[in-house]
């Protein structure tokens, strides 16, 4: 979706919300830092995502941004991984509202950001180092299949990074390798993010963001390619939108 220069309306509720954001970000920090360490590891969760619901109400009461959830019977009760398109930070706020407690993928210096990254490591990420190649795809494995045992659903863009409004990036294999090494299946997530949440930019525009969630995609018997493949083409088949080479 193009959008035309943002109004000043929509400029003063942007600026808004990143000033309040912020603020509860780093006051939550605080308190993730002093209390959460003493919480079991979904109580944990829970508690830390209280800054993800108040980004959340904040992003729909001062942004003007709806949700329109379809699918929702299908969001998983038992460990799998969930891969996703990748459009903006919305995504990474919101997931975590519906699908709680999860873990996911990092890069580990998003760790080192003060008060940010001081509740993200709270939730016991998957840490890899995009710059090892083989060993963070091992590394990956390895954490993937720690956290699938300790019962937590494991969230992985595909994509590696994030993509304009209405195109999909190549997607890789690590998630569907996890999946298929693990035995366990995976949920696909297709969403238009990014039209309300532009990538790069610190203004947020109103309008409906659609997510679909699909049925259990099975991986027993099957390549980590094969699955790659069926869950791009889930994600490609329910885009809310237009998709463009």
């Amino acid at each position: 979706m193009q959008h035309d220069a943002p109004s000043l309306s929509i400029k003063v509720r942007s600026a808004l919300f990143f000033v309040l954001y912020n603020l509860a970000g780093i006051f939550y920090s605080f308190l993730c830092v002093l209390i959460g360490p003493f919480l079991p590891l979904k109580p944990r969760h829970r508690f830390i995502n209280g800054w993800t619901r108040c980004a959340m109400w904040l992003d729909r009461h001062l942004n003007r941004v709806q949700v329109n959830l379809v699918g929702a019977e299908n969001l998983p009760t038992q460990p799998c991984l969930i891969l996703a398109n990748h459009q903006s930070s919305w995504e990474t706020f919101y997931l975590q509202t519906v699908i709680c407690p999860q873990t996911t993928v990092v890069k580990r210096e998003l760790l080192w950001v003060p008060f940010f990254g001081w509740g993200l490591a709270l939730l016991n990420p998957i840490r890899i180092d995009r710059s090892k190649g083989n060993a963070a795809l091992k590394s990956l494995l390895k954490q993937g299949k720690e956290r699938l045992q300790q019962g937590l659903p494991v969230l992985i863009f595909p994509e590696g990074t994030r993509q304009p409004p209405g195109k999909l990036g190549k997607f890789n294999h690590g998630g569907t390798m996890l999946a298929c090494q693990a035995g366990v299946p995976i949920v696909a997530i297709s969403h238009n993010s990014g039209d309300c949440w532009p990538k790069g930019s610190w203004v947020r525009y109103p309008g409906t963001i659609t997510i679909r969630i699909s049925p259990l995609i099975e991986t027993e018997g099957k390549k980590a390619q094969q699955v790659t493949a069926e869950v791009k083409e889930w994600i490609q088949g329910n885009y809310p939108g237009e998709l463009s080479e």
